[in-house]
Parts: structure tokens; sequence; C-alpha cells
């Protein structure tokens, strides 16, 4: 149903069974459900009886107009057939009055209430209404109270129109209708389907009860702390590779206890503590210090204040900072742990102080060397109680969209995965594990840190500094130490033999576990396969290999279990890309180039239980052959995303239903994330992560497999370090998958191509699909997260953005774009004056609108004598010949020049005479006026106009720049004909310039004449055109792609415009206003030039460029002057915005307020930016701005000016727009916040003497106000017509003298 734009009728809309399923007021959530049953049953019972009325109800009463009732409407002659069969339905029908989209010209904000609804139960009595009682003459009032007569219904409808705007029914704003507007791909009919039974969840073993597992992990360090003190516990390894510090269980134990005494009683009063238990804490601690992070983990733990650990911020604009800072502020942290030598590393201010990065909230940062802590009384120690369900701490994980979530886990949770690891790795107590994974998160922090504690395990930590300089240090570590268990990624067994022949005297033969954290990945196979060929040699067993898979929500899913000696190694599954993109699992019997091969992550956790579900809608159980996401139900796992109810109900609160829908069970299940299928013996393989899943036509795709395929195409030669991004954006309703690569820096342009070429190939052929768009970026300037990995939200943001800066690209939109929308479809035989008719009819004006009439001048305005500016200027010099006009400001805000009525007579009239005389011009030649921005524009403006000459004012070339500025100079030259050019002795020294005949023949320029110097001889004559009509001056301009327009001003046109602008702002005598644009064409050129001579109000003039050097100077100049009215270009509103938007207290220091401003007007020939005025009013509103000061004008090529926001007109509006009815030619307002909507606002207040009408361009018909379509403009002060060298009438005709087919005046 389309909407009338601004309008007050009202129209009365009848419920049909397509909408019974929607409440039709999403404002209010007072509708019970009962109500909505009550429709949903009335709506099928009436089926019958809407089919054949339906549509004509829908159309007759949605069309109805503000003189015709709910009852009065349905009298139109068209539904005498169905009368009967309508009174009937409307006996029995829910009524709805709802209000239409609020006029657009009010301002109000305020929610209004819901309208009063008419619900008529089954019985047919509404409030003492019997059965048989006539339903048209009764209807409640908004008080309840029912009342007889039609006029009620009128008053009902005029209270429901001042109760709230109209909102379209809630499906409207969440459906989609793509399927009308792009092509829809069919699903192949011979793509592959799942084939097995229903799975059943899978049960890992169950978690055995050892005799002295601690109640708690806090009793487990406080046991070895006090009983096993000297035993080591962590050592970490200097930038080397070498051990630098080991950290004992006693020392942990009594630093940590030093620790959690200096958080709850040393950081504040006894009365007002600053932490107490419950609160949370962020970690901030680098990844090569383990020993201290630690210390702070454990300190966290017994003081009962629940630790966050973070990546160390390196600047203010780190790759996923601000979401960080999100997390921070959501977990209520104003406190921050780290280090002393971190403190001193972080960025600071010129005062020293800690730099406040983006998004975070202000923190209070707390060293914990121990020489900053306090020791704790021998009679106080830590509460430690047995692990319960309270949170012991919090990690942070970073969705696909680049959120940052905090995963909370429990105390009893930590507890469970430590015992469930210790069963699953068989951890015994003295064992010496390896750990090169980050120990603040994931299996780093689960085995190096806690696990570690629980089994009094010592644990090796080789930070990721060390793994770049020296990738062997880890094989180095376990040889030395004889580590039984390593915990690395395949990234760390490729980098161990690319340097193994650096060191071949290691072995590996007291490995008994190489736990590979990141088993699910598609290239962890021949990682794995690789590694075990090459170091089987030093020692290293097939079956120590042990996969896991691992994800915050669910912690460890699956770990394979060590192996014994001589067994059979676990068989690998080899399947077919083309069944995994339908989601189905099929043994690939084709080209070996399209098959997965996967390995398994071994076997469900102790006391865990597994199910795969459906990754889309409800947690649909899979089919065995199936895959789907992987959910876990056991104590391990997370507890919730902190703060987020909604999102963790989704993830952690899982219970799986059958394919009838049913629950099975009512065990909950937490989402991993992982996508898989449980095989033969109960094994669990992954085949990829929601995060990085694809979804392309139907079909799904894991980032991982395209990433894979790229490195596989000889991507050594091509390829920085391995770098390959891929993700999807959307186009055109469906996911286009964009690969992004860093190139090495010694790669040739060339090669990269080849490269290029070969993967799209690859692509297409493994995966069957199509690449949008294939990048390379120079080495090292994608986003990094902080382990060196590409960030890859950041990088689509990038792409999104514009600011990727490829130094190669491949775009192939022709082999992934299919659903291109569908041509358009046009109703024939409709003419222009049906479609008048037709709106009229259905009570929807016709889309004008007109500003005040300019009628008679007032006869003590002394200017209705003069016809022309020129006789203004003349009078103005008589009558007050000391009278300011301009005032010309330089960068340091001081005046430069000025210009009297009488000055800029004088030396007007000197210009005027060194053309007639110097020139030899005769009156109608075109001159053209070369000036910077200020008061020498001006007089040579009227100097040219004394003499009876066009003048046509022009840009000046740049001197830094003439190669690309000046052609566009002498294209104008040439096409306006000019006879001579009037400028400065510097331009005129430019334009004759050896630089200068580099970019133009400077042999063809015509007479240049500098106007520094002039004579003081009078003129004889001043010009007066016969003819109001003649032509005043050419308006040249050049548009964003490159076509230069120039149009006719009369000087009827002149004094027209100026008088709608002078009554418009109500300019006048004492009047002052800023002024900071272009001064060349359009309405910046009249603004400049033109007004003050005029109105005769003063105009500060400041030039644009100044801004460069001085970002002050405009805000300055407005607030030293307490102008009420300034004017500026976007780019002068941006250049403030950016530079100026975080030093708004500079701005106050400096004494800076704009509460004098009222209007601070855009002037621009397009669409108002809203999100630029909306940031300049909310960024200055602090310095007084007032935030209804701000907005726009509009005008084009052919009219200047159509609106100017006046001082005494409401404030602007803002609307949002369906862009879906936009497609179509159609205006629908809809509210805030709705999907597919589009922000806009209004231009102004159409002028004095300005008539505007929407037109249909192809018919030429007036449209009706809820239609898109041209822009028609009458007013005195359009241009007169295009100049070109080459007239065109038929151009000139169809642009100037145009009238409508139809309905014209």
């Amino acid at each position: 149903m389309a909407l009338p734009m601004p309008t007050k009728r009202r129209s009365t809309f009848v419920q049909s069974p397509a909408d019974a399923c929607t409440p039709p007021d999403t404002s209010s959530a007072s509708e019970d459900e009962g109500s909505l049953r009550r429709q949903a049953a009335l709506s099928a019972a009436l089926h019958q009886s809407l089919q054949n009325a339906e549509s004509w109800i829908n159309r007759s009463v949605q069309g109805s107009s503000t003189s015709s009732s709910a009852s009065s409407t349905l009298s139109h002659g068209e539904g005498k057939g169905t009368s009967g069969s309508l009174a009937d339905v409307f006996a029995n029908t829910r009524i709805e009055s709802f209000s239409v989209p609020p006029d657009v010209t009010a301002t109000t904000s305020t929610p209004s209430p819901r309208p009063a609804a008419i619900d008529l139960p089954p019985s047919g009595i509404v409030k003492g209404m019997h059965k048989g009682s006539n339903r048209s003459s009764l209807m409640d009032t908004a008080d309840g109270v029912p009342v007889s007569s039609r006029v009620s219904t009128k008053i009902q409808q005029l209270l429901n129109t001042l109760k709230r705007p109209k909102r379209p029914p809630l499906k409207e704003f969440f459906v989609d209708d793509f399927e009308e507007i792009v092509e829809v791909p069919q699903p192949d009919p011979n793509q592959p389907k799942p084939e097995g039974r229903q799975m059943t969840p899978v049960k890992g073993e169950p978690l055995g009860v050892v005799c002295n597992w601690p109640p708690a992990l806090e009793a487990a360090l406080q046991r070895w702390g006090t009983t096993q003190a000297k035993c080591p516990c962590l050592t970490a390894l200097d930038v080397t590779g070498k051990p630098v510090y080991t950290l004992t269980y006693g020392k942990l134990w009594s630093r940590s206890l030093k620790l959690a005494y200096t958080l709850l009683n040393k950081l504040g009063t006894k009365n007002e503590p600053v932490l107490k238990p419950g609160d949370r804490v962020a970690l901030v601690y680098p990844n090569n210090d383990p020993v201290m992070f630690m210390v702070a983990f454990y300190g966290c733990l017994l003081a009962e204040v629940i630790p966050v650990p973070i990546e160390v911020p390196l600047t203010r604009k780190d790759a996923g900072g601000q979401q960080i800072g999100f997390l921070l502020g959501s977990c209520g942290i104003a406190l921050a742990l780290t280090t002393e030598v971190c403190l001193k590393g972080l960025p600071k201010t010129q005062n020293g102080e800690i730099v406040q990065f983006k998004g975070w909230p202000r923190l209070k940062w707390v060293v914990t060397d121990s020489k900053y802590l306090s020791k704790s009384p021998k009679d106080w120690q830590p509460n430690i109680s047995a692990a319960g369900t309270e949170p012991a701490y919090i990690e942070y994980k970073t969705s696909k969209e680049g959120s940052v979530m905090g995963v909370t886990v429990s105390r009893v949770a930590m507890l469970a995965h430590c015992q469930a690891l210790s069963q699953a790795c068989n951890y015994s107590e003295g064992e010496t594990i390896v750990n090169v994974l980050d120990f603040k998160k994931d299996a780093g922090l689960w085995h190096g840190i806690l696990t570690n504690v629980m089994n009094k395990l010592h644990t090796i930590s080789v930070p990721y500094s060390v793994m770049k300089t020296c990738p062997l240090s880890w094989v180095q570590r376990v040889h030395a130490h004889k580590a039984k268990v390593a915990l690395v990624k395949c990234r760390d067994l490729h980098w161990a033999m690319m340097a193994h022949r650096d060191q071949r005297d290691v072995s590996l033969s007291s490995l008994r576990m190489l736990i590979v954290t990141d088993g699910a990945n598609p290239w962890s196979v021949s990682s794995c396969d690789a590694f075990l060929s090459l170091f089987q040699g030093h020692g290293l067993k097939p079956e120590a290999i042990c996969p896991c898979a691992t994800s915050p929500e669910a912690m460890t899913v699956a770990i394979r279990r060590p192996g014994v000696p001589g067994a059979p190694l676990p068989g690998r599954a080899i399947l077919s890309m083309n069944g995994l993109s339908f989601g189905v699992i099929r043994v690939n019997t084709e080209d070996k180039n399209s098959a997965l091969t996967v390995q398994d992550v071994g076997h469900v956790m102790p006391g865990g239980m597994m199910c795969i579900v459906k990754p889309d809608g409800p947690p649909q159980l899979c089919k065995t052959d199936e895959i789907g996401e992987i959910c876990v139900s056991s104590r391990a796992g997370g507890m919730m995303y902190y703060g987020l109810a909604g999102v963790t109900k989704n993830t952690f609160e899982v219970i799986p239903v059958n394919s009838s829908g049913s629950p099975v069970g009512e065990v909950p299940f937490v989402r991993s994330g992982l996508l898989g299928f449980v095989g033969p013996g109960s094994l669990v393989f992954v085949v990829g992560k929601m995060d990085g899943l694809l979804t392309v036509s139907g079909r799904r795709h894991n980032a991982d497999d395209i990433v894979a395929t790229g490195l596989a195409v000889e991507s050594i030669k091509t390829v920085y370090r391995g770098r390959i991004a891929v993700f999807s954006v959307s186009v055109f309703y469906d996911e286009r998958i964009v690969v992004v690569a860093e190139q090495r820096p010694d790669a040739s342009e060339e090669d990269s191509f080849q490269w290029m070429s070969r993967v799209l190939q690859a692509i297409d052929s493994i995966h069957q699909v199509g690449v949008y768009c294939l990048a390379l970026v120079p080495a090292n300037t994608l986003p990094k997260t902080p382990l060196g990995g590409i960030h890859i939200s950041q990088t689509k943001q990038h792409f999104l953005e514009g600011s990727l800066h490829p130094c190669n690209i491949l775009m192939c939109p022709h082999t992934c774009v299919t659903n291109l929308p569908k041509p358009r479809q046009k109703q024939p035989g409709v003419g222009p004056a049906s479609v008048m008719v037709g709106n009229l009819v259905a009570g929807k004006r016709i889309a004008q609108a007109s500003g005040r009439d300019l009628g008679q001048i007032e006869d003590n305005d002394l200017v209705k004598k003069h016809q022309f500016l020129t006789e203004v200027l003349q009078w103005r010099a008589q009558a007050t010949p000391d009278h300011p006009l301009f005032l010309l400001l330089n960068a340091k805000g001081t005046t430069v020049c000025t210009a009297t009525c009488l000055q800029l007579h004088k030396k007007a009239e000197r210009i005027a005479s060194v053309l007639c005389d110097k020139g030899h011009l005769n009156a109608g030649d075109n001159v053209v006026l070369l000036y910077p921005p200020g008061i020498e524009l001006i007089t040579a403006f009227y100097g040219c106009l004394y003499s009876g000459c066009v003048p046509v004012t022009v840009r000046p070339p740049h001197a830094q720049s003439l190669v690309a500025t000046l052609p566009t100079v002498r294209m104008i030259v040439e096409v306006s004909k000019a006879a001579c050019i009037l400028t400065t002795q510097t331009l005129m020294r430019l334009l004759k310039s050896r630089e200068a005949a580099g970019a133009v023949d400077v042999k063809t320029w015509p007479t240049i004449i500098d106007t520094d110097d002039l004579p003081r001889k009078r003129l004889a004559q001043i010009y007066k055109p016969p003819t109001p009509e003649m032509l005043a001056y050419l308006d040249f301009s050049v548009s964003t792609t490159g076509m230069l327009t120039g149009v006719k001003m009369s000087h009827a046109a002149v004094s027209g415009l100026c008088r709608a602008i002078k009554l418009q702002c109500e300019l006048y005598s004492s009047r002052q206003i800023a002024i900071c644009l272009d001064p060349y064409c359009g309405l910046g050129f009249v603004l400049w030039c033109l007004c003050s001579v005029y109105s005769g109000h003063q105009s500060i003039l400041i030039p644009p460029m100044e801004l460069e050097s001085n970002l002050f100077l405009w805000l300055s100049t407005v607030s030293q002057y307490k102008i009420r009215d300034t004017f500026c270009s976007y780019s002068v509103m941006e250049l403030c915005t950016k530079g100026l938007g975080n030093q708004v207290e500079m701005l106050k220091a400096r004494g800076i307020n704009l509460s004098c401003v009222r209007t601070c007007v855009v002037v621009a020939e397009e669409r108002p930016r809203v999100s630029l005025t909306h940031s300049f009013s909310k960024l200055f509103k602090d310095i007084g701005l007032s935030s209804r000061a701000v907005s726009t004008t509009f005008g084009s090529r052919v009219n200047v000016a159509i609106c100017l926001q006046g001082t005494s007109g409401p404030d602007p509006t803002t609307v949002y727009v369906d862009l879906k009815s936009l497609r179509h030619d159609r205006v629908r307002l809809v509210e805030r916040g709705a999907p597919q909507s589009l922000l806009l606002s209004e231009s102004g207040k159409i002028l004095p003497g300005v008539k505007v009408v929407i037109v249909n361009p192809e018919t030429k018909g007036p449209l009706g106000d809820s239609h898109l379509g041209e822009i028609w403009v009458n007013s005195p002060h359009t241009a007169s017509g295009y100049y070109t060298i080459y007239d065109n009438e038929t151009l000139q005709a169809d642009h100037f003298n145009t009238r409508l087919s139809f309905g014209d005046a």
C-alpha cells in the first residue's frame, strides 16, 4: 500500500486473511495473544466470504479520503454486486483505523498512544450492542464511549490521525520481497540430499572420580604451593629462546596471595574499597610474559574478582580495539592489571598520561610487580570454597562481524574442564609440557595455566615473538626438557619443518602427545603428515599426533586420545566438495582435486554429550550423513555471553528437536560454532566453522577451504607469508566471495596476475563457485590480530569502505552475479490525464508546492525604483556612501580588505573605463573574470555590468597543479567566446608562464587585462540594458563527471533571485552574514557578489582555502562577530568536522561560542548529506550550536536556488523512505530503523515566487504526492537557457520552455 507524502487525509484499513498473522501495530506490546488468536480464527472462518471482495475492499478503503467514513466508502457503485457479503463481512470483522504518515512539515517527536481498536467477539455483543444492531452506526470514541452518528466516525478518524503516525504491518518491515526485484535462482533438482536416519546424541566416556581431585582449582594451587613449593610450575623464555625465569608453585602461591590481598584491601579505603568480590578486572599482559599473567590470573581467583584477559593495545587504531572497548564497558570494568614494563610501553599523551583508546571506558591501571604489592597479614586467608556456578573468568571472542563478546566460564565449569582434560590427556604429576599457544585464551590457557596447576605440571611457555625469530625453539625445548606433551598449531609445525635444516640433533621420542589445536582446519592433515614424515626419524611416534577441536563457548569439543604403539591410526574421510557444499556427506568418486581429506579430532570429551544440529533455523537434529553445527552438553563449557541475554539463549541453552519439531530430551546444549559430523566409531570430524561459512546461491563454502586452495596454487612466489583472507559481501541479495592476499615485495605484476588467474580457475573447478573480487595488497598492510594473523572483519570493513588500496585487482562480477534485477514492467495505456484523475479520485493531492507570493514591495523600499543591480549600486553609493558591504578576512582572521557602497561603485567605474578604452570591448561582449575569492572579483563583476559586458566568473588555475586545472580554464574561455580576461598581475604572469605553455597554447589567450593598477578615469556613461530580459552574466560549472555546462542569467532573473533571498532570509542593512564557500557559480556566486548590493547587508567573506592553514577561522569569525546567519559548503563543514571534532575543548579555551548562530546553511546542488550535518551539529553542540541551526539549500544548473532555509520557517524535517518503493517510483514513509530504509532530510523551504511540481518525465504529466518523479520549477529567477557554441533548440525548449501535458495552469 503506497503511503501519501505530507498529508492529513485519513484512510481505513480492513485486515485481510494474509495480514491476520501479524499484529498491525508494532509500536505497542499491549496487544495480548488472545486477541491475536481470536483475530486469526475469525479470519480463517471468513476466508470464503473475503475471497471475492478482498481486493475490492482493500482498493476502495485504502483510497478513501477525509470526507468519507468507513460506511460511506463502501457505497460506491463498484461494490454493488457484493453488498450482501460485504455486510456480513463487516458485521464480523475487526476494523483498525490506521493513521497515515505524519505531516513532514510538523516537528513533533513525542510518541503517541495507539489508536482505539474495535474488537468484535464471536458473540456479536460489544459494549451493550445487541447482535442485530447496525455496525456502521455505532463506533467507539477514543475513551471507549459508544456514540452514534456519522460525524462521530470522522471525529474518531481525526483523533486517530492526531494520535500517531501510520506504521506498516510488522511483516512489511521484515519480509523482503526481493523475489519481485531480482531473479531468484532455482534449486538444482539433482543436488544431493541426506538419506540417513536421524542421529542420536553421542556420549563420551564417564568422567572418572579421583579421590585426590581438589574441590576447586584455587585449592589445588594452595595444596601445591604449600606442600610442593619448590617444584617448577612455569618457565618463561627470552627473545633468543633460552629459559629466563622459572616460577615455582611456592612463588605462584605467595605472589598470588599478595596480589589478592592488595586488590581487596589496598586499592581503596576500608569503607569504600575499589574492588569487591564479583567485580570484573582487565588483565593486560604481553604475550612474552606468562609469569606475570599467571600470578595475576590466580590472584584474581583468590580475591574472587573475575579476570578478563585482553591483548595489549599498541595504538589508538588497533584492529578491533573499539570492540574490545565495548566488551570492557559492557562488563563494567574500571580497573586494569598490568606490569610496569607494559605500562611504560603503552602510548602516552603529551602530558605523559595513557591515551584514551577508542571506544574504551576510563580505566585505572594497577601494576602487579611484586615490589608494588602488600604482604598479607598472617591471619588473612582467601576464601576458597567448593566450585560453584559463580563466574570464574571471562574469555573474549570475536564474531564473524567483528563484534567482541565475553564468554563467561563458571568455577565449576573451569574445574570440570580441567578434570576432563586431565582424564583425556592422561596427565600425571610432574610432567613437562611445552606450550606454543597464546596463554591468555583457548587451549593455551586451559592446558598451560589451569590444568597445569591442577596436575602439578611444569609448563614451558614459548612466546610468539620467539617463534618468529627461532621457529625451531619449541622443538628444542621438547628435546631439552624431555617434554611429554606439546601444544601447537599447524603453523608451528610448518615453521619447524622450514627451519629443520638449521639443527638436526633433536629428539622428540619423549613426546606422548603432540596436541594440534587447529586440527579442524583443512590444511592440518598435510601439515601433520609432512611433520611426521620429517621428524619420525627423530623419535616422533605416529600415535603421538593428537588433533583436537575447540571453541570459546563449548571449550574443548573433542580430542584424539594418545594411541597405543603399533596400533593402526584412525582412518581419514575423503569427502566430495560438491556434497559438502550442499551439507551432505558423500565419499568422493570424482576428480581428486574436488575432494577434501579430513582427519578426525578424536572422541567426545569425558562426561560430555554431543549432537549435530542444522546450522540454520530451529536446532533440528541432522541425519547421519548430513553436515551440521556441533553442539555439546557438558559441565565443562561456557555459561553465557556476559551481558547479552538474548544471544546467550540462542547459543548456550539449545534444546535439539526432531524432524517433527518436538524437543529431544530436556538437557540444554551449547553451540560450538564448528561444522562437522560424527563418523564411524563415534569419531568426530570437523569440516569448517560457522564464522567462516559462506552461503552463495544456497550452497555452503568454507572460507578456510578457499584459503587452502589459494595456498596450493604456487603461492610462495606471490603471496607474502601465506597471508590470505577470504570473506563474503552482500550484492543483490546474495553473498559474493572476496579473496584478499598480501603480495610479496619482490613479486612482479605479471607473476601476480598469472597467480590470480590460476587461483580463479582453481576455485571455480574445485569449489564450483565464482569469485567476486580477488585483490593483492602490499605486504604487511592488512589489519593484524595480536598474534599476527589477519583480522578478517576489519579487512572486510576496509574493502567495503574502499580503503584497501590494492596494488593488483581482478573484479569478476560476471561469473558470480547471476541474479540480476528483473526488467521493470511498465503498464501501457495509462496517460497523464488518467493518472491525475485517478490520484484525485483516490484522495491523493497532486505533488506540487510553492513558496510565498512575492507580491508588491512596500512603498518605503527605495529599491522598487530600480530594475537592475547596477542602478541599485548607484543608488546606494549616493544614499549611503560609507555603508560597508563587504569585509574580507585572511587565514589569521584579520581584515585585509573592505568595500563600502561608494568604494565599490568608484572601482567598478574604473574597471568599466579600462574595458572600454584598453580592451576596446562593446556592449554584449563576454569577459572572463579570473580572480581568487575576494572583493576584486566583486568589483570586476560590477565593472563589467557598468560597461555593458557580460561577466563569466572562472575559478583560477592552481599554481602547483597547472596541468590539471588550466585546461578547464581554457575550455570555459573557448566555450564562452570570451573577448577579454580580467585578472590580477600574478595570475596574468601564470597564464603566460612556461609551465602554462606545457598544458595549453598560451598564444591563443584573448586580451588579458590586469586590474591591480587602474587609472583614475571616470566612465563617461554607465550602461543601462534596454530590457530586463537582457543577459546579465553567464554561470559556468563543471560537474563531477567532467561535463561543462553554462547557463544564461538575465537581469530580471538576477533581481528576482536577490529579492527572493532577501525575503526568505530577512536581509536588511543592519544585518551581518558570514560566507565561507567558493564564489564562482550557482548560489555561492550569488551570495558572495550580488545579495549584499541588493539587500544592503554586510557580508563577511572567508575564502575556503584559508581554512587549510587555520581550521578555526570560520567558527572563530562567526563567534567573534556574533553572526546569526552563515553560509558554507559541504567541503568546509567536512573539514571542520574531521579536523576539529576532537578539539572541542580547545575551541572552548579560545572562547568560541556558537550560541549566536540562528541558521547555518550548507549551499549545494545535491541531496542533503544527513550524516555529515548531524555529525557537525552533534560535535559542536558543546560550544553552543543549536541542533536546529544547520540546514541546506537546493538548486540545480537550470534553477540556481529552489529551496533555502529561512529565518522564520519551521525546522528542517527528516523522514525515512522505503527503498523498495523507490525502486518502483513510489514514495512510502517508514519508521526509523526499518530495514531497507533511506534517511532523507528536507532541503530548506521553497523560495518566494517559486512553484514546484513533480512530473513523470516520460508523459510530462503531474504525479500524486506518493510518486517519485522529476522536479519541475517555475520561478522568476530561472536561467534563460544553456550557453553553448552549437545551440540546440530542442534541448533549450525541453529544459526551459516546457509545459505539462495535462493540468497545466
